[in-house]
C-alpha cells in the first residue's frame, strides 16, 4: 500500500516539533502495518531571509527541500504566502507546489494508491485539486481550527465544503469536530472519528518520590503548574498568569515560543511575578516529559482545540490537568483521574487550579487513565479505511 501523506503541519529540519502529532500518527501506522509505504509532502511557506529580525517567517528560509525523517522520505516544496491579504490565494500556490513534487515522483516511477491528507484549509483544498489532476483517491483529517474557526469566512467555508464532496473519506480527531462538519453540510457516513493517541513509552510517569526528586533539579520549591503551547491569545497563557497571582506557593512554567512572548513577559513584570513565572521556550518531547513528571498539574486555557495532545502527554506523565471545556477537550478530560474542566475565565481557572491542588488524584491513577489512549486502535481504523478505499 503506497500512500502519499500531504500536510503543511509536519516537522522539518528547522522546526522538529511542528505538526509532530501527524508524524507520530504516521509512524505508528507503519509500525503496526509495515506493508504501508509512505512518502510525505509537507509544503512550507517561501521566505528569502533567515535573520531573526523577520520573526517566525525567518525559520522557513532554511528548510531543506527534501529530507529523511524516521526512515520516511519527506519533501518540503515552497509555496507563496502573502500575509493578511493572501488567504484565498494560498490554496492555489500550495496546489502548484504539491503538484510539482508529485510530477517529479511519478517520473521516478513511483505511484500512489491513496493520498492521506491533513487539515482542510488550505491543505485540503489543494489536495483535492491535485488528487483530481492525478486521479488519486484522498482522505482528509480535520484537526481543529480548519473546521471550528476558518469556515467562519464564507469563501473559505465554500472551498472546504467542496472538499467534503470530493474526499473518498474524512476523519476527525474528536466527535465535536465531526458534529461541526455535519453542521457545515458533510454526510455522517463519510466521516470517522479517530482520536489521537499518546506515546506511552516516551511520556513516562513519575511516582510522588520521583517527582519530589526532580523539582530541585529544576530549581522548583513550590507547587509546579505547567502551561504548554504556542504563545498566542488562543492558548490563554495570559489567563493562567492572572489566575496564579493570588495563589500562594505556586510556580508557573510556560513551555513554548510565539509572537506573544514579550507581551506575556510584560504582564508578568507588571504583576510582580518574575520569580514565579518561568518561560522555558520550546522543549523537546523528552525535556517536556521531565517537566511534566515534576509538575503537580498542567493547565490548558485554550479558546479552541480539536484534540489537545498536550493533555494526554501530561496525563501519561502522571500529571492531571485543568482544561477549558471547549470543543474536543471534554472528550479527553472525562474522569476525576484526568483532572477538571473549567470555563475560560480567570476566576474559573483559578478555582480549578486551587481545587485540583487540594485534591490531587494519585499519579498512578492519572497514568492509568492515559493508557486507554494508545495508538493501535487509531492505526487500525486508518488501515481499514485506506484498504476499503483502495479495494473499491
Amino acid at each position: 500500500m503506497n500512500i502519499l501523506t500531504i500536510s503543511s503541519l509536519y516537522p522539518n529540519n528547522k522546526d522538529p516539533k511542528h505538526g509532530i502529532f501527524i508524524e507520530t500518527r504516521l509512524r505508528n501506522l507503519i509500525a503496526d502495518f509495515p506493508e504501508i509505504k509512505p512518502i510525505v509532502i509537507a509544503p512550507v511557506p517561501w521566505f528569502p531571509f533567515s535573520s531573526a529580525k523577520f520573526g517566525e517567517y525567518a525559520k522557513f528560509a532554511d528548510v531543506v527541500t527534501q529530507e529523511v525523517r524516521n526512515n520516511i522520505e519527506v519533501h518540503h516544496p515552497k509555496y507563496v504566502v502573502i500575509p493578511k491579504i493572501g488567504m484565498y490565494l494560498t490554496p492555489f500556490f500550495m496546489t502548484i507546489a504539491i503538484a510539482k513534487v508529485i510530477k517529479k515522483l511519478k517520473k521516478q516511477g513511483k505511484h500512489f494508491d491513496l493520498i492521506d491528507g491533513h487539515y482542510f484549509y488550505p491543505d485540503g483544498v489543494a489536495i483535492a485539486r491535485v488528487a483530481e489532476k492525478y486521479k488519486i483517491p484522498f482522505t482528509c483529517t480535520a484537526r481543529g481550527t480548519d473546521i471550528n474557526l476558518i469556515p467562519q469566512q464564507p469563501k473559505a467555508r465554500s472551498m472546504i465544503q467542496t472538499v467534503f464532496t470530493k474526499a473518498a473519506h474524512m476523519m476527525t480527531v474528536c466527535q465535536a469536530l465531526k458534529d461541526e462538519m455535519l453542521a457545515l453540510g458533510a454526510n455522517s457516513t463519510d466521516i470517522t472519528v479517530l482520536r489521537n493517541g499518546v506515546d506511552l513509552e516516551l511520556f513516562k510517569p513519575s511516582t510522588i518520590e520521583e517527582q519530589q526528586r526532580l523539582k530541585p533539579e529544576l530549581a522548583i520549591s513550590d507547587k509546579l503548574v505547567m502551561s504548554v503551547g504556542w504563545l498566542i491569545e488562543r492558548k490563554g497563557h495570559y489567563l493562567i498568569i492572572d489566575a496564579i497571582k493570588s495563589l500562594d506557593n505556586v510556580t508557573l512554567a510556560i513551555a513554548g515560543n510565539g509572537p506573544d512572548k514579550k507581551q506575556l513577559q510584560a504582564q508578568v513584570k507588571k504583576l510582580g511575578l518574575e520569580g514565579r513565572v518561568l518561560f522555558l521556550g520550546a522543549l523537546s518531547q523528552t525535556e517536556l516529559n521531565k517537566w511534566f513528571r515534576a509538575a503537580d498539574i498542567t493547565v490548558l486555557a485554550s479558546s479552541r482545540e480539536g484534540w489537545a495532545n498536550v493533555l494526554l502527554e501530561s496525563m501519561s506523565s502522571g500529571t492531571p490537568v485543568v482544561a477549558t471545556k471547549v470543543w474536543g477537550t471534554p472528550e479527553v478530560v472525562a474522569s476525576e483521574e484526568a483532572g477538571i474542566l473549567v470555563d475560560r475565565n480567570v476566576t474559573s481557572i483559578k478555582t480549578g487550579i486551587s481545587q485540583l491542588l487540594q485534591n490531587l488524584p494519585s499519579r498512578a491513577a492519572t497514568r492509568k487513565y492515559a493508557e486507554q489512549f494508545d495508538w493501535h486502535s487509531t492505526s487500525s481504523g486508518q488501515h481499514e479505511i485506506f484498504q476499503r478505499i483502495i479495494n473499491s
